[in-house]
C-alpha cells in the first residue's frame, strides 16, 4: 500500500495458479492456496483457501505452512519492493514530482528454498525478457528450487492476463523441457505431472 486507496500492483491474474490448485485438489491432494487480491472462485470445495492482500502477509502465510507440507509450488507474482511509508491519509494532488521510496520485500522463494527439508519438494516461476533460460536457471539455483516453471514475455498468449501459457520447465539436474501454447488448465497439468516426475528422483521419504 502507498495510501489508503493506492497500491504496487502487477497485471497477475492468479489463473494459473488457481488451475495448478484446482488439479492438485482432482487427483487427491490436500491443498492449500495462498492467494492475493484476485478476482477468482474455485471449483474445489476441498481447497483451503487463504487469501492475503500484502507480499508481508504472503511471506507469513508460507512460513506458516511450508513447514507441514510435503513441498510448495510458488506461482505468486508477488512484488519485489514495498513503500518505505504508508501514508494514512489519501495523497492529495499538487505540481511538482511525488517520491516514493521503496524498500526489498522479504523473498519468499529464497526463504523456502534455505528451510526445505530433503523430503519436500520446492517448485519456482519466473517471467523473463531477456536471457530467459540463464535467468531461470540462475533463480533456480539461487534459490535452492527443484525445478523452475519458465514464462516469456516474448511469446503472444502467455504470461498475465491470459487464458492460455507457453511454459518451458527447469530442473536441478540441467533438463530442460519445452511445451506448446496451450489452455491454462492443461498447463497446470503438464506442471504437476513433471513435478510428481521429479519428485520420485529427489524426494527422499520420511523415516
Amino acid at each position: 500500500m502507498i495510501d489508503p486507496v493506492r497500491y504496487i500492483g502487477n497485471y497477475s491474474t492468479g489463473k494459473m495458479g488457481f488451475a495448478i490448485a484446482e488439479h492438485l485438489a482432482s487427483i487427491g491432494a490436500t491443498v492449500i492456496l495462498i492467494c492475493g487480491p484476485v478476482n477468482l472462485a474455485l471449483e474445489n470445495p476441498a481447497i483451503r483457501r487463504i487469501d492475503v492482500t500484502s507480499a508481508n502477509q504472503m511471506y507469513d502465510a508460507c512460513m506458516q505452512y511450508f513447514e507441514d507440507c510435503d513441498g510448495a509450488i510458488l506461482t505468486a507474482a508477488v512484488a519485489d519492493f514495498a513503500p518505505v511509508m504508508k501514508e494514512t491519509e489519501k495523497i492529495k494532488r499538487k505540481e511538482g514530482n511525488l517520491m516514493i521510496e521503496l524498500r526489498p520485500n522479504r523473498d519468499i522463494a529464497s526463504e523456502l528454498g534455505r528451510i526445505k527439508k530433503s523430503n519436500q519438494i520446492l517448485v519456482g516461476f519466473a517471467l523473463e525478457s531477456q536471457h530467459e533460460i540463464e535467468n531461470a536457471l540462475s533463480k533456480l539455483k539461487r534459490k535452492n528450487l527443484d525445478m523452475i516453471v519458465l514464462n516469456s514475455l516474448n511469446e503472444t498468449g502467455a504470461g498475465f492476463g491470459y487464458d492460455t501459457n507457453k511454459i518451458t520447465i527447469l530442473t536441478r539436474d540441467g533438463e530442460i523441457f519445452g511445451y506448446e501454447l496451450k489452455p491454462k488448465k492443461e498447463v497446470a497439468v503438464d506442471i504437476v505431472n513433471r513435478m510428481l516426475e521429479i519428485s520420485s528422483r529427489y524426494v527422499s521419504p520420511i523415516e
